[in-house]
């Protein structure tokens, strides 16, 4: 597929390279999602190439370069080489060039102005690869003015750092950072939330964050005081029994205490409703189950995924250690008991005739509450006989 766009994209002397991040973690051994590849054709050329050899090619940014070419069903970004004329904040007026060095260097880290031709062959104009063997995340060129040309890079400068940084962050990339932070206000609230959402799962996910803290940008963007001990707790516990991280469950253990901080953090940031659900399990009460039985009836009256979900921020909140068995066996109880069904409606009790209006949803509860009280085990039969006796006292 990638070989095919290639040699249609090589013809009439084109020359083609994957660019940025497919390069960089192809370097690194790390599974590959999306290729963006750079070209010297202008773009028209480059619609003109993919429709001759029977490919769809859509105009999505074609006055700044950019080509989506469909391969398999699979889409590409296809972006003619750049060089910057005047720039305007994220926007910039650009003219289309056939030198890579001048495309290169208008991009934002070193590590992601690497380019690599249909052989792999690499083609480093500005020292990326040695910056990215040593996980240093540096800027190309003066710092303050890759920052001043879009102040995500602020965020996107820690969030690197969090997944390819060793070491003591760039010392110039920070210094321009924190001196620049006030740009970040001028960011859609959307952009700063996708941002946080890969920060916050990222590799070192605790390396970026807490730098962010250290320098006094977390609390701005949060809008309060973090939680970092509690999501270190919960990214160990994650660590340890390979989970999946969430980007909302880790947000709500760093930086909820009370509901009105789900709420407020919400609204900052632009989140789903669906998000704010799960930064409202880190407000009130925590869930601790002391033995099983307690758990189990949490279990039932959550669901398995919030019930899960509650037990990690409990878990973290503890302080216990990530392979404490207590913790452990609680957070593996919707594997081995799925929580049944409450086997009795209130249309069965209607059917019985012996309670109405209000009294039907009181004896619902009732019931309800000796069948857990029982160990989930009457059967439908058992609590209707059961639901005559109340009735008739």
């Amino acid at each position: 597929m990638i070989a095919k766009l290639f040699a249609v994209l090589s013809a009439d002397g084109v020359e083609t390279r994957a660019v940025g991040g497919a390069v960089r973690d192809a370097i690194l051994g790390l599974r590959v999602t999306e290729i963006d590849l750079a070209t010297t054709a202008p773009p028209q050329k480059v619609m003109d190439l993919a429709r001759e050899a029977g490919l769809k090619a859509i105009p999505t940014g074609i006055e700044h370069g950019t080509v989506t070419v469909i391969a398999d069903g699979v889409p590409f970004e296809v972006t003619t080489l750049r060089r910057d004329i005047e720039t305007f904040g994220r926007h910039a007026k650009v003219a289309f060039t056939k030198n890579w060095e001048e495309d290169a260097r208008r991009r934002d880290f070193t590590l992601n102005a690497l380019y690599a031709d249909r052989e792999g062959t690499v083609f480093d104009p500005l020292g990326g690869y040695a910056d990215l063997m040593t996980g240093r995340v540096r800027f190309i060129g003066k710092a303050e003015d890759r920052i001043k040309e879009d102040y995500l890079r602020i965020l996107r400068f820690f969030r690197f750092n969090a997944y390819y940084g060793k070491g003591a962050l760039d010392a110039d990339g920070l210094k321009a950072s924190v001196k620049l932070r006030e740009g970040l206000s001028q960011l859609s609230a959307e952009r700063v939330a996708a941002e946080i959402r890969r920060l916050l799962v990222a590799p070192q996910a605790m390396r970026g964050l807490a730098a962010l803290y250290d320098y006094g940008l977390l609390t701005d963007i949060l809008g309060g005081v973090p939680r970092l001990v509690r999501l270190d707790r919960l990214i160990a516990i994650d660590q340890a029994y390979g989970l999946t991280p969430d980007a909302a469950l880790r947000l709500a253990a760093l930086a909820v205490f009370v509901s009105e901080d789900a709420e407020r953090l919400a609204a900052r940031l632009h989140l789903s409703n669906a998000e704010q659900a799960v930064l409202e399990l880190a407000a009130g009460e925590t869930v601790k189950p002391e033995d099983e039985v307690s758990a189990k009836e949490i279990l039932y009256r959550l669901g398995a995924d919030t019930f899960r979900a509650r037990l990690l921020l409990a878990w973290a909140e503890s302080g216990a250690d990530p392979h404490d068995s207590h913790w452990r066996s609680l957070f593996t109880l919707p594997e081995r008991w799925p929580a049944p069904n409450f086997p009795l409606r209130g249309a069965d009790l209607v059917e019985l005739g012996e309670a109405k209006g209000p009294e039907i949803g009181e004896l619902l509860r009732r019931l309800e509450a000796e069948w857990i009280a029982d160990g989930f085990s009457g059967s439908r039969e058992a609590l209707i006989i059961r639901a005559k006796e109340l009735s008739t006292k």
